[in-house]
């Protein structure tokens, strides 16, 4: 599933235009996008948590020539499913 038909699912589920759910989407991605910034965590109960992970510096290796490669600390981000949503996925009812 892509933004637009996730939008369109949005719309007909809530009854609200294609317009007002991109709205939303968009609203609750850069809230997220947001709150990762800052290295906070986004935790949606029963669904799962957003959060950032940091990623050491390492050593790596050039696939095509085998040079070492000196590969910088980064932050990621992550998501961790809820009970709620791992149950779902897996066919098991509460």
């Amino acid at each position: 599933m892509n933004k637009q038909e996730l939008v369109a699912a949005i719309a007909k589920d809530t009854g609200l235009s294609k317009a007002a759910s991109e709205k939303a989407v968009n609203a609750f991605t850069n809230a997220v996008t947001k709150e990762l910034k800052k290295k906070g965590k986004v935790a949606l109960v029963g669904f799962g948590t957003f959060d950032v992970t940091k990623r050491a510096a390492r050593e790596g290796r050039n696939p095509q020539t085998g040079a070492k490669i000196k590969i910088a600390a980064t932050n990621a981000p992550r998501f961790k499913a809820g009970k709620a949503l791992k149950e779902a996925v897996n066919g098991k009812k509460k």
